[in-house]
């Protein structure tokens, strides 16, 4: 359940009453994780993987109810906001125009207010915080141009100290105004993770295994990427063509230079894991495979057919990561391409991957996917963010997969399949079993959240917010309770 589905009065989900109200019916039906999608800033296709920094949180998330609580903001100041006309989907174009604006107004109440307690988060922040909010502030300045774009060669290409403190004195306040962003943000974060955690339940968060070019993070460790001297990519990332596209998909993410990180002892990665550690307790690495060996598409390409595999880090970095990180879990996101090589990577790592049903019965014959043949060591999803919930996959299925289903699971109608594909996940011997919300209320059309090689239109489902979730919750808690997962 992303964040951002969450009901709420605000055009997207946050921070506040909802989120609360979601614990508390995950401890009613006896669930012991909540899995979130990325809780970074969107940037490209409004898509948390293409984010303008792998450690901020998203501004969006920060609840307005609180923040009148807290007498930085009025009733009347939200009210006057339009953010769209569609409780049931996220309209980012209204949310954009409205949100920075309303919580500019925040800032200018709160930034001296809250001077002393702003200045200790950006010192336990410093590694990022600073180059973060600075290249916000120079996104507006140069009309939010992705930083390859921005007239200014010095700043574009942080040839000085000096150049980086003439654009922090010249564009301080929208320097002031992301920090204070930020401080809300995780004020905000700290304050719900405590009560998760005080309701006996752990936070799943996902790591995408790549940063976006358009990035704080790229552009101010430009060292640690496959970049020319002008700071053009050589290659970019993506995966060949697959179940999800012919033509693969291009993700353009620039590549790591792993040469460089590992001569600086992986230090850029360690940075990376500690900084989702304050985020999640267990982090699900995106496109694990891509530690084994990774496709690079050559720069400019419109398609990611024309890539080629190339040799990843492999256990150099998996070792480093499981010593600095003892306290933290890891799932491995094993999925599409797996070689002898990834399978072995997994071995060592120690980490589960992951078995998705959906995925399972496609082809109509026994496969790893499907609960007899699971190992302990993984963790089962009905489906992910990037597949239809399986209400709207069975519908979906033609009607050879369906009926095969239908078969292996013991029922004789699509309308049973559903309830018995949960059940064969949480009766399995995964380790762990993570259903979409969406599967457990039965939604199919108009509740997908992600169509992968789609770029506009995702990432928008929201829960209507008149379900009653709490209806659901003793079904819920009696079968993980029948399957010994309480």
């Amino acid at each position: 359940m992303a964040v951002s589905s969450l009901p709420s009065p605000y055009g997207i989900g946050t921070l506040g009453k909802a989120a609360y109200d979601f614990v508390d019916f995950l401890k009613a039906a006896g669930q012991s994780y909540w899995q979130m999608l990325p809780l970074n800033p969107t940037s490209y296709g409004d898509s948390p993987y293409q984010s303008f920094s792998a450690y901020a949180g998203n501004p969006y998330f920060i609840d307005p109810d609180m923040l009148v609580k807290d007498g930085l903001l009025k009733r009347s100041e939200c009210n006057k906001c339009d953010w769209g006309n569609d409780p049931r989907h996220v309209d980012y174009g209204k949310i954009y125009e409205s949100r920075f604006a309303l919580l500019h107004k925040a800032y200018k109440r709160g930034w001296e207010r809250d001077a002393d307690k702003v200045a200790a988060f950006v010192e336990d922040n410093s590694r990022w915080l600073p180059d973060y909010a600075l290249y916000m502030a120079c996104k507006r300045h140069f009309g939010m141009k992705a930083w390859t774009e921005w007239e200014d060669e010095d700043i574009r290409l942080r040839k000085s100290e000096a150049v980086l403190e003439k654009y922090r004195a010249l564009l301080a306040d929208d320097v002031q105004f992301f920090t204070y962003l930020q401080f809300l943000f995780f004020s905000q974060w700290e304050l719900l993770r405590d009560y998760v955690h005080q309701q006996g339940i752990r936070i799943i968060g996902d790591l995408p295994i790549y940063v976006s070019l358009d990035s704080a993070d790229v552009w101010a460790e430009p060292q640690f990427f496959q970049l020319d001297e002008e700071l053009v990519p050589k290659s970019v990332a993506g995966v060949p063509p697959d179940y999800f596209t012919a033509d693969g998909q291009l993700w353009g993410n620039p590549l790591y230079d792993w040469d460089a990180m590992r001569e600086d002892g992986f230090g850029w990665w360690i940075r990376r894991i500690d900084g989702a550690g304050k985020l999640y307790d267990v982090i699900r690495i995106d496109h694990f495979r891509g530690f084994a060996s990774y496709w690079s598409v050559p720069y400019g390409e419109t398609t990611a057919k024309n890539g080629h595999w190339v040799t990843g880090p492999g256990m150099d970095l998996i070792d480093r990561l499981n010593g600095w990180f003892p306290q933290l879990e890891f799932i491995a996101e094993d999925l599409g391409y797996v070689t002898d090589e990834v399978k072995a990577l997994l071995s060592g790592s120690g980490f589960p991957g992951m078995r998705v049903l959906q995925l399972g019965f496609d082809g109509m014959q026994p496969h790893d996917y499907q609960p007899h043949a699971f190992v302990e060591n993984c963790v089962c999803y009905t489906g992910t963010h990037d597949n239809s919930p399986t209400p709207l996959w069975v519908k979906e299925a033609s009607d050879g997969v369906r009926e095969y289903t239908e078969k292996y699971f013991g029922v004789s109608n699509s309308a049973e399949l559903v309830a018995a594909m949960i059940r064969g996940g949480m009766g399995s011997v995964a380790r762990l079993f993570v259903a979409q919300l969406q599967d457990h209320l039965g939604l199919a059309e108009g509740s997908r959240v992600n169509i992968p090689g789609q770029p506009y239109g995702n990432w928008q489902w929201r829960l209507d917010k008149n379900t009653d979730l709490f209806a659901i919750a003793p079904a819920l808690y009696e079968q993980a309770r029948l399957y010994a997962r309480i």
